[in-house]
């Protein structure tokens, strides 16, 4: 059973796809995840201009590093979803792909058009705060 409350509202009604907010119990030790790039085993960008590859890429490399940190997915309480791009439709893809990571954990996110990230080539990013076992 996840540690991850989410918290819905009966009075912001907007048909979103995540939670407004979550909550942990008090004494819960937190994991404050660095930015999840599309970065591959020998550090290099993978899939240059596809967002969509790279955001797959991202979600892998996330739950690596919750592994990591001794997290899953079902952990986390809240994410920030950053795409290098002025097209809507580009942070929709991106979106679509972490979004559908999450399952029916759909923890409280934001999703941000940026003009650009770290590493060359890089179109997408994910930072996540979690709650570690133990």
């Amino acid at each position: 059973m996840s540690r991850v409350r989410l918290v819905r509202s009966d009075v912001l009604t907007a048909e979103v796809d995540y939670a407004y907010a979550s909550v942990v119990p008090a004494g819960t030790r937190l994991v404050h995840l660095a930015g999840a790039c599309p970065l591959d085993a020998d550090g290099r960008t993978v899939a240059p201009g596809d967002p969509v590859a790279q955001a797959h890429q991202v979600v892998a490399n996330l739950r690596q590093a919750l592994a990591d940190a001794g997290a899953g997915i079902e952990d986390v309480v809240s994410t920030r979803v950053l795409v290098a791009s002025t097209d809507r439709s580009d942070l929709v893809a991106v979106w679509d792909v972490v979004r559908a990571a999450f399952g029916d954990h759909d923890v409280p996110s934001t999703l941000l058009g940026v003009t650009v990230l770290g590493y060359p080539d890089q179109l997408c990013e994910v930072e996540a705060v979690a709650v570690a076992h133990g």
